[in-house]
């Protein structure tokens, strides 16, 4: 080629290059901006559409765009100022509806272009959802409609909301669905939720009477469903029948069906209770681990967002402080576990947590790094951010963007939901794997204003920092393009990247703004965006609205359509440490980041592509019938087997079972373990044939010393004496030993959650477990556990904060010169702890259950002198209690010297030493701050006598006084309601030398107990001999009574005693080898068991029967011979007994609660059984037997189950309570009163001659038919009095009567002389004989003025009144017919207006009186309605006439 030709080619070649660079240089983004007068309360785009709404909710109108925002239109067919809310159809994405505030409504069926008229009979309910749709394709048109609808009454108006459907969606008329609603939602209504229930079911939260005030009693409010719109309805009893009541709220969620309503209950403080369905049919409790922490209380939780595998749910731990844990469920939304603590929440209820758009298991959460300071001391929160790649079973940091860390710990934050600046979803969008956060990297969460902007292409795994600052951003065309927009500052420009936010361009809109938001269409699949901006001054134009919507379309950029060469598979979470999830891989296919194309697939969801994963463990949960126990799923007891199967009955017969385990629905893995495939058993491990009893027997090489179940559970642990632990997860079925490397001291069980458990160890190291024994841990206490005899771990209701009371010092090498016992606490299960005191004998949360006082409280019993070795400390060395209130870091001394402390119910009880006299005072207190002195009657002083606390559960304390220490017996006195006035209750009371005390209360009968007493203390002081008699009190102590013998013994003898001293006498608790044991069982009221005999006093253990009594102890029979040990299982369906006298081989049963006795063998080598042991509950019908073989002295623990006894269920009507298997019983059938503890109280339990199985079956509350009047029963003796011979209440001699209480304190009208008698506090009688009250006098103040006083006060004001206006009436003119403006003009401008400002004072001072009156009726119905409120602090504990001992009016 000629030189001139390559120079010519080379120019034109050069100039097309700077044509091209010119033209692409100068491409770019197109927009428009319209203006608007307000910002808008919804801005919503049509799935899948151009379509876009623009609501204005103040000026109540509609704008609708058809091409993404760039030209708007009001809609024409909706008059200004109609539009009141927006609700668009959730399943067809051409119709909408607008609702206004009158009875015709809009709706659209072309995306807003168009819109119709329809009408509704009554005015739209202000509620969230108006409208609820039905999801089916052919049923689109099902639409419920709720209203309101008011009545007129004299008052005003009453209202009620309504539901109405239509088939038609609107075309004709709706009709009436149900009334007195608060919520309707068909069960068709979402994408998840899939089920094969009736196509028209729907659910009603709606309330079964209406109180004639409009408002609603909370009982009354139900789940209500039906299949025809409510021609018949039913009541969703949620498996739990008549106990379905005070439904909160209903809700689809995701995949599950879920029903909060709150738990009325009696003492169950109105906690929240959800019910959980994933097929409409089975209605399960959804189980949270049972601690305080993971308590529902109403506004105090929230359902976040869950994924289609679990339900996650924030609790709130606290009252005051917006901190909660994130708990996950398993795959049918039933079983919750921990996931995270400290989540970070705000008032509204919103969560900072957030799951990643596409991306299973990936989810980012704020937690609260200093909650126990936000806690204690109120600080302001520093947050952290989380993310976990499993679901929630594992959290970490997120890792920040290279070489911004300069100092350790350091990660990426980012702020969350409960700090929202932009619409739609936080982090992230349906653009696979983009993920973009405002936040800071460093220790914790810098302030919004002080953030940068970050992002990440990967889901979460990496980030980088895109821009320094706060920004909005958005993504589109399926990531191709992200914009972002200053979210700080007025701006006139937007940035945007076309490579992954790898460089940024500036693109100028012409106007100031301040953005208020950014958006897209829903799918991120546009090149299109919506700016939303408040038009800076400079900018306003006249005659147009300060709101801008600036459309931005970067079509304009002219970027080639992607090819196949343009895109890559990417692949979710493929570097994290679990890369399947739910058995699958995740991919998608998107854009490369270096690609200069443009995806172009507009309304086309990013398809994600699952790559099936072998199976692993984690793919699997535990089978029916088969429980979790350390990591394996085991048998909670023997499989049924089909009847096709084990039918020849040949040896060694085997059948096909389940391995234990079955795959997690909706699981998506193949091959690899599969572990759900049947396994072969042996036939003779099958559950038998109904009527057949199963047993199984366990040696173990030495004596069990300590056995606890987890209550509500089936999991037990035992103690051997070789400091061995075992465990068993289905009531001594199968054993596991747990950790055979160590070497175990003792077991701890929480006292506040059913679910937690400690293993001490001989060294630092302890285990523990938070689910039950399913998984255990292992965690470093800061010492071993101490040798002095302090309990070594301490509970609270918050489950995680601990006392932990150990040696230091103690080491042999150290001579154990400064050997002692050191406190201290964690507040998170051992991970951290802190110091709370050296040389301590005890220390313990002041706060209980009951005693509701400051929960940061610690109370110490520890050595004035810290120096030395503990081990040689006396008397001399004064040991002080000192209370600590922010986890001890403000201490106060309460008491110089003390013998100890101990919680009782609502009470603290301290025993101070009074080293000048070498006596006791006992201080009572209900704050844990000031403490009262106990009054005693004379001679009965605890400062020179033994003493043993016995029980406080009916807001009295029962204490027992030592008046003979060999052989040793003492009195019982009970207390008043705050502990101060102790009275003598009986006399004599068997003790034994450990200072247990023969005396017991029955379970679910509050008031009855027995005791027994030494009749001959006088000759058993000399002789070392005591002879014991029972007695027995329905009335809480007031008064005593032999027990009734029977006429006939179990063979239908008569007795030989038939004399009037004749009794029942029966063996206490100071007999027992396990104190736990008991005479009666919460799960059957009035059934109580004993071994005694018949006679003038208690024979020995051997010579003594088996008893019974049906009725709470008035009434018994004997129902076998001799002595037995006794257990009741499944709420008194069956009741085993075992022979303890002696080895035995076999044990008898009855399921007719000792009507007959059917007897079962379970070896052949005899054991001596010392214990039988069930689930704390008493529900199961399963037991464990405790005993040895008499040769070796070997352990043996023997499992009886008789499940099959019977398959036949108990039949349950709670509507209809005594016509079904069950029976109302009352304790006070059988006496000549039909009342006790002053109220006729029925009971229900199961017939007595009907076999079936209690199980759950759901039971009728206790029903209080009526109160009773007063009798002599209701009332015991006042202080300083005592029961004669006739019992009679008189002075003991010498002593004064107490004064008498003239405070009305309470409100009353009248205040009484004090008598001999008090009424028991338990009982609840009025009106009849009251003998506690004496001559009635006035109480001062406004009840105490006669009628005339009144009347005189009322009429006095319209007397003077009168005066007033005749004196102006003569004095103005009017009388004598003076017509001068002026002069009347200048008076009334004077005196203000005349004679109406003085007739205008009557109506105001009666408004003032009556002012006054409200006042005192409101704190009288403060007074009565503290009975119903949950009860915080001692403040609210019920106080006597005797409150002012605790000085309660000094405090406030």
């Amino acid at each position: 080629m000629a030189p001139w030709h390559r120079t010519a080619a080379f120019i034109w070649s050069t100039l097309a290059f700077l044509l091209y660079l010119g033209y692409t240089s100068a491409a770019g983004p197109e927009h428009a901006v319209n203006y608007f007068n307000n910002a808008p309360a919804r801005l919503f785009f049509f799935d899948d559409t151009t379509s876009v709404i623009y609501h204005d909710a103040i000026f109540g109108d509609i704008h609708v765009s058809q091409d993404e925002g760039k030209n708007w239109k009001r809609a024409d067919d909706i008059p200004p100022g109609e539009a009141a809310m927006f609700i668009e159809h959730p399943f067809n994405n051409r119709v909408a509806f607008v609702l206004t505030n009158s009875y015709t409504h809009y709706r659209t069926d072309d995306r807003g272009k168009s819109w119709r008229t329809f009408n509704v009979p009554e005015l739209i309910s202000y509620v969230p959802k108006p409208l609820s749709f039905h999801s089916d394709p052919q049923k689109q048109e099902y639409t419920l409609f709720q209203g309101t609808q008011c009545d007129k009454i004299p008052w005003g108006e009453q209202c009620r909301d309504v539901t109405y459907y239509t088939k038609d969606g609107f075309a004709s008329p709706p009709q009436i669905l149900l009334e007195d609603v608060s919520r309707c939602q068909f069960a068709h209504s979402s994408k998840d939720f899939k089920h094969d229930a009736d196509e028209d079911l729907i659910y009603c939260v709606a309330f079964d009477s209406s109180a004639t005030t409009g408002s609603h009693n909370l009982a009354s409010s139900r789940l209500y469903s039906s299949t025809d719109f409510f021609a018949t309805k039913q009541n969703e009893d949620l498996g739990i029948g008549k106990n379905a009541k005070g439904v909160v709220a209903f809700a689809i969620v995701s995949k599950f069906a879920v029903v909060a309503l709150k738990d009325l209950t009696p003492g169950s403080d109105g906690d929240m209770l959800l019910y959980v369905t994933v097929n409409t049919k089975e209605w399960a409790k959804a189980q949270f681990p049972q601690s305080s922490q993971a308590r529902l209380r109403e506004n105090a939780y929230t359902i976040v967002e869950s994924t289609i595998h679990s339900l996650a749910v924030d609790v709130v731990l606290h009252d005051m402080i917006t901190v909660g844990t994130l708990f996950v469920s398993n795959s049918n939304g039933t079983y919750f576990v921990e996931s995270l603590k400290d989540t970070n929440r705000n008032m509204m209820g919103y969560v900072d947590y957030e799951t990643i758009y596409g991306v299973e298991g990936v989810g980012i959460a704020n937690v609260v790094a200093n909650a126990q300071d936000v806690e204690r001391k109120m600080s302001t929160k520093q947050l952290r951010s989380v993310i976990t790649f499993n679901d929630g079973s594992s959290w970490d940091p997120l890792v920040a963007p290279s070489g911004t860390c300069s100092s350790k710990p350091c990660s990426l934050h980012l702020h969350s939901v409960t700090d929202m600046h932009n619409y739609g979803p936080i982090f992230s969008s349906p653009a696979p794997g983009f993920v973009m956060g405002v936040g800071s990297v460093g220790k914790v969460l810098a302030p919004y204003a002080e953030s940068n902007t970050y992002m990440s292409t990967d889901a979460g795994l990496t980030w980088s920092m895109v821009h320094e600052g706060p920004f909005q951003y958005e993504f589109g065309d399926s990531g191709s393009v992200i914009v972002v927009v200053d979210d700080e500052q007025p701006t006139d420009s937007i940035l945007y990247s076309t490579d992954m936010g790898q460089n940024w361009n500036t693109y100028n809109v012409g106007i100031q703004f301040r953005a208020r938001g950014l958006t897209t269409v829903s799918d991120s699949t546009s090149q299109k965006f919506l700016l939303l901006g408040q038009v800076m001054r400079q900018s306003q134009e006249p005659d147009k609205g300060h709101n801008a919507v600036i459309y931005l379309d970067f079509a304009a950029l002219d970027r080639p359509k992607c090819g196949s060469s343009d895109k890559e598979q990417w692949y979710a979470i493929a570097n994290s440490k679990t890369a399947c999830i739910m058995g699958a891989k995740q991919w998608y296919t998107r854009r490369k980041a270096n690609a200069n194309c443009y995806v172009g697939e507009k309304f086309h969801d990013p398809e994600v592509h699952d790559d099936k994963c072998p199976c692993e463990e984690h793919d699997f949960e535990c089978d029916y019938n088969y429980v979790r126990s350390d990591g394996k799923c085991v048998p909670s007891g023997p499989e049924r087997i089909p009847s096709t199967q084990c039918t020849l009955g040949t040896p060694g017969e085997k059948y096909m079972g389940s391995s234990g385990y079955r795959k997690i629905p909706g699981n998506k893995c193949e091959g690899g373990s599969r572990l759900d495939e049947p396994v072969s058993k042996d036939c003779s491990g099958a559950a038998p044939a109904e009527g057949a009893v199963v047993h199984q027997v366990h040696p173990f090489p030495s004596n069990v010393v300590q056995s606890e179940y987890f209550r509500s559970s089936k999991t037990i642990l035992i103690r051997l004496a070789d400091l061995t632990v075992w465990q068993s997860s289905n009531e001594g079925y199968t054993w596991e030993q747990k950790f055979p490397e160590e070497r175990f001291v003792a077991i701890y069980m929480h006292t506040h959650s059913n679910e937690r458990a400690y293993l001490i160890t001989n060294s630092q190291k302890f285990y523990h477990t938070t689910d039950t024994g399913r998984h255990w841990l292992s965690s470093d206490a800061p010492s071993p556990p101490n040798t002095f005899g302090a309990q070594v771990l301490r509970f609270q209701p918050r489950t995680e904060y601990l006392i932990w009371i150990g040696n230091v010092g103690c080491q042999p090498e150290s001579r154990y010169e400064n050997c002692h016992a050191q406190a201290q606490y964690t507040w998170n299960n051992g991970q951290n702890w802190r110091l709370v005191e050296d040389y301590v004998v005890n220390c313990d949360w002041a706060r209980d259950e009951e005693l509701r006082i400051d929960s940061s409280q610690i109370l110490c019993e520890s050595y004035a002198n810290k120096q030395g070795s503990q081990v040689f400390f006396g008397k001399e060395n004064a040991l002080q209690l000192v209370s600590g209130t922010d986890y001890y870091a403000k201490k106060s001394k309460l008491f110089d010297h003390v013998a100890g402390f101990t919680k009782f119910s609502e009470f603290l009880i301290v025993a101070e030493y009074l080293p000048n006299r070498g006596t006791l005072d006992l201080q009572v207190s209900l704050d844990g701050r000031t403490f009262a002195l106990g009054n005693y009657p004379p001679g009965m002083h605890p400062d020179s006598h033994a003493y043993t606390i016995l029980e406080s559960s009916t807001k009295s304390i029962f204490l027992h006084v030592t008046m003979s220490e060999s052989p040793p017996w003492g009195n019982i006195l009970k207390s008043n309601s705050n502990g101060t006035y102790f009275g003598l209750s009986l006399e004599n009371v068997n003790r034994d030398n450990g200072g247990f005390v023969d005396f017991e209360k029955f379970a679910g009968l509050d008031g009855i107990a027995m005791a027994n007493i030494v009749a001959n203390p006088a000759e058993a002081a000399l002789t070392g001999h005591k002879t014991v008699q029972t007695k027995i009190t329905h009335n809480d102590g007031g008064t005593w009574q032999s027990l009734v013998p029977p006429s006939v013994d179990s063979l239908g003898m008569k007795y030989l005693c038939t004399s009037v001293n004749c009794a029942l006498h029966v063996h206490g608790f100071t007999e027992r080898f396990d104190a736990r044991s008991t005479y009666s069982s919460p799960s059957v009221v009035g059934v109580v068991m004993a071994v005694g005999n018949v006679g003038e006093s208690l024979a020995t253990y051997t010579e003594s029967d088996t008893f019974l009594s049906r009725n709470g102890g008035f009434t018994w029979e004997e129902v076998h011979k001799d002595a037995h040990l006794w257990e009741f299982g499944d709420s008194g369906s069956i009741i085993v007994i075992v022979n303890d006298e002696e080895p035995t081989d076999h044990v008898l049963f009855t399921t007719d609660e000792g009507l007959t006795w059917r007897e079962f063998k379970f070896t052949t080598e005899k054991i001596r059984v010392k214990d039988i042991m069930t689930v704390p509950e008493d529900t199961s019908r399963k037991f464990i037997l405790l005993g040895d073989y008499p040769a070796t002295r070997d352990s043996v623990i023997v499992h009886l189950d008789f499940s099959s006894l019977t398959h036949k269920k108990c039949i349950v009507d709670v509507d209809d309570p005594g016509h079904d298997d069950f029976e109302l019983w009352s304790p006070s059938e059988e006496r000549d009163s039909l009342c006790l503890f002053g109220r006729q109280t029925l009971y229900h339990r199961r017939k007595r001659d009907v076999n079936c199985v209690v199980g759950d079956t759901p039971k009728a509350l206790d029903n209080i038919v009526q109160n009773c009047t007063c009798t002599r029963e209701d009332f015991e003796c006042e202080f300083n009095y005592v029961r004669n011979g006739d019992n009679e209440c008189v002075l003991v001699p010498g002593r004064k009567p107490r004064p008498s209480d003239d405070s009305c304190r309470n409100g009353e009208d009248y205040w009484y002389d004090r008598t001999a008698y008090q009424k028991v506090l338990v009982s609840t009688c009025e009106g009849g004989d009251r003998i506690d009250q004496g001559t009635r006098h006035l109480c001062p103040g406004i009840n105490g003025h006669s009628a005339i006083f009144w009347m005189m006060v009322i009429l006095f004001p319209f007397a003077i009144t009168a005066l007033v206006t005749w004196w102006w009436y003569s004095k103005s003119g009017m009388a004598r017919g003076q017509d001068d403006p002026f002069t009347r003009s200048e008076y009334s401008h004077g005196s203000g207006s005349g004679v109406m400002a003085t007739l205008a004072s009557v109506p105001w001072f009666l408004l003032g009186l009556s002012g006054i009156a409200f006042e005192y009726v409101a704190s009288s119905l403060e007074s009565v309605s503290m009975g119903y409120r949950t009860r915080r602090g001692y403040r609210d504990v019920p106080v006597d006439e005797d409150a002012q001992v605790l000085r309660f009016e000094d405090e406030e």
